[in-house]
């Protein structure tokens, strides 16, 4: 089963990509994407918007 989850910028706090996710013993995901406010690659954590 599969699961929409947003990234959200570990630096300004956005939440810029939305991504699927296997959710069967999957762990919460940590990527470096690009951040239009910061202008930079920084990293991007797993949220779920509620």
């Amino acid at each position: 089963m599969r699961e929409y989850v947003w990234l959200e910028c570990t630096a300004c706090g956005d939440k810029n990509y939305r991504v699927q996710k296997e959710t069967r013993g999957a762990n919460r995901l940590d990527l470096k994407k690009y951040c239009r406010r910061e202008r930079k690659h920084t990293a991007h954590k797993e949220s779920r918007k509620k």
